[in-house]
C-alpha cells in the first residue's frame, strides 16, 4: 500500500478541493453498505476501521481468535493481494503469492479461508463446523451480515483530517461507520483525540502494541530493522525501546514483495554494520525459507488496560445471538 499523502493529516486548500469528489465516494458507500448481506447460522464478528490501512485489524483478529480458541473459530478475510480467486481454505504449504501475508499469519492461529465475497467463505467455513466467524476487514462489506462490529482506531494517526477519500484518509465518515458499531478499540494513546468524534455511548476499549520476549534478547545489540508494513515506526520504536541499537532502518511499502537482490543487500548491509537483520512477522512470511533463518523475528500483540473488558465483550457477543442462530 502507497504511503499516505500528508495533507490527509490537515484540512488544507488540497484537501478543500477534493472535498466534492468526497462526497460522491461518500454517497456510493453509503449505497453499498446498505444492501442485504446474507445471514450466517453463527456469530460474526466483524473487526474493521474507517480509515486505509494501519489500523491495526489483524493484530486484534489475532488476540481475538486465541481468546476465542476453545470455540472453534474461523477467520474471513479477502486475502490482499493473492492470486486466489473464489474461497479458498488457507492450507499448509500455501505461499504468500497464493493467500497474502496477513492469511498466513492468521491461519498459524485459526482456520483461515480467503474470498472477496465474505457471504460464500462464511457458508464454506460454517460446513467446516465453525462456530463462530471472525472477520478481518470487511466493515464497509455488505456480502455478510454482523451479529458485533468492532471500529479498530490507530491512536497516533486517529481519522486523519476527518474527511473521506480521496481529501482524506476515510472510507465513509465516522458517524456512519461508529453506527453500525457495537464496540470500538483505540491501539495506542489518542494522540489526535479521535475519541472525541466516536458516539459517547460506543463502548471504548484501550489497548497498545507490545513486542513479544524475543526483544529482550536484542538489548544491546546493534540491529538493522526493516519492515514493509503501513507503519515501520511502530516496529522500529519499541525495538529501540528495549535497548536495541538501530544502526540502521529500512522501510518498504505495506504487503512488500522483496526481491533477491533487495534481501541479499539486506543481508550484507547487516554484516558489514556487525548487526543482526531483524524483521515482522508478517515480513517474515514473505521471505524465502532460506533468507527467513537469517533473520530475527520479533512478533508483536496487544496488551489490554482492562483485560477483562475484553473478555466479557466477547462473551456478551456470543452470548446476545438467539440459540436457535447460534
Amino acid at each position: 500500500m502507497p504511503t499516505a499523502p500528508s495533507f490527509w493529516l490537515r484540512n488544507g486548500i488540497l484537501a478543500s478541493a477534493l472535498s466534492p469528489l468526497s462526497a460522491i465516494g461518500a454517497a456510493l458507500t453509503a449505497a453499498r453498505v446498505a444492501r442485504p448481506g446474507w445471514q450466517a447460522s453463527v456469530p460474526v464478528i466483524c473487526c474493521g476501521n474507517v480509515t486505509v490501512g494501519g489500523a491495526g485489524k489483524t493484530t486484534l483478529v489475532l488476540d481475538l481468535a486465541r481468546r476465542l480458541s476453545h470455540r472453534n473459530v474461523h477467520v474471513l478475510l479477502r486475502g490482499y493481494r493473492g492470486t486466489s480467486r473464489g474461497v479458498h481454505r488457507v492450507a499448509p504449504g500455501d505461499g504468500v503469492a497464493l493467500v497474502g501475508d496477513e492469511a498466513l499469519l492468521l491461519a498459524q492461529v485459526a482456520p483461515t479461508w480467503i474470498g472477496a465475497d465474505r457471504a460464500a467463505s462464511a457458508r464454506a467455513a460454517i460446513a467446516a463446523r465453525a462456530e463462530i466467524l471472525l472477520l478481518d476487514d470487511g466493515l464497509q462489506n455488505p456480502t455478510l451480515r454482523k451479529t458485533f462490529s468492532i471500529l479498530v482506531i490507530d491512536g497516533s494517526s486517529g481519522f486523519g483530517n476527518g474527511r473521506v477519500l480521496p481529501a482524506g484518509p476515510l472510507r465513509e465518515p465516522v458517524a456512519a461507520a461508529a453506527a453500525r458499531c457495537q464496540a470500538s478499540v483505540m491501539i495506542g494513546a489518542d494522540l489526535t483525540d479521535a475519541r472525541a468524534s466516536l458516539p459517547p455511548t460506543l463502548p471504548l476499549l484501550q489497548a497498545r502494541l507490545v513486542q513479544d520476549n524475543s526483544v529482550t534478547a536484542l538489548s544491546g545489540q546493534r540491529v538493522l530493522a526493516f519492515a514493509g508494513i503501513a507503519i515501520p515506526e511502530k516496529f522500529f520504536d519499541p525495538l529501540r525501546a528495549a535497548g536495541a541499537t538501530l544502526v540502521a532502518v529500512r522501510r518498504f511499502p505495506d504487503h512488500h514483495a522483496y526481491t533477491a537482490s533487495e534481501l541479499d543487500e539486506l543481508l550484507r548491509e547487516a554484516t558489514d554494520r556487525l548487526a543482526v537483520a531483524v524483521t515482522t512477522p508478517k515480513d517474515a512470511v514473505r521471505l524465502p525459507p532460506a533468507i527467513r533463518e537469517q533473520v530475527i523475528v520479533v512478533g508483536v500483540g496487544l496488551e489490554w488496560s482492562e483485560p477483562a473488558e475484553i473478555d466479557q465483550l466477547l462473551e456478551r457477543m456470543v452470548a446476545a445471538v438467539p440459540p436457535a442462530v447460534r
